[in-house]
């Protein structure tokens, strides 16, 4: 990588890339970590402004971030207790730049809650869906938040590192099927 490409940090020698010495210089105060390891970009920023960050991944002519690869939970409660429980992680690729990002919020356990980008991505739709099912978080604005991999009558999120994973919940009442 050459000093075009991105820019030098202050740790001597290394050399963020473009994508993130951009996301800097418009979102420095939104910025809580950032890590550059070959090629796997990954940068932990706040909630507060994640749809503005992310269409400007999407929009800024230099980044292009237009795949948006997925959205999903995850329960870091086992990993750190000084960290947020939840983090919500975004997969982005740019098909003009061939380069991509990892987007990580974090967020405490009583307010797992974060604004949707299925405005920024359509995407996205389906995955937040996923991760309010399996984590419980909440997507603030989402169409059509619901549960859409266990039933209509669990109780609980199932991917949450404190789910009893041998708790049997049977569906004992069936819902006619309704298609958008």
């Amino acid at each position: 990588m050459t000093e075009e490409a991105g820019h030098v940090t202050e740790e001597a020698g290394h050399i963020e890339p473009k994508t993130i010495g951009k996301l800097r210089e418009r979102f420095a105060d939104q910025i809580v970590d950032v890590t550059v390891r070959e090629g796997d970009d990954a940068v932990t920023v706040r909630r507060e402004r994640i749809v503005e960050i992310c269409t400007f991944l999407r929009d800024d002519p230099d980044l292009l971030f237009n795949y948006f690869i997925d959205v999903c939970g995850v329960d870091y409660s086992e990993f750190d207790p000084d960290m947020p429980r939840y983090g919500v992680i975004y997969h982005l690729y740019s098909l003009g730049h061939n380069h991509r990002i990892r987007l990580r919020v974090l967020l405490d356990e009583d307010d797992a809650k974060i604004d949707t980008v299925t405005g920024v991505w359509k995407g996205a739709n389906w995955f937040e869906r996923e991760a309010f099912d399996l984590y419980g978080i909440e997507f603030t604005g989402h169409p059509f938040l619901r549960r859409i991999l266990t039933h209509h009558q669990f109780v609980g999120h199932a991917l949450r590192k404190d789910y009893d994973h041998g708790k049997r919940q049977l569906c004992t009442e069936v819902w006619d099927l309704e298609f958008e």
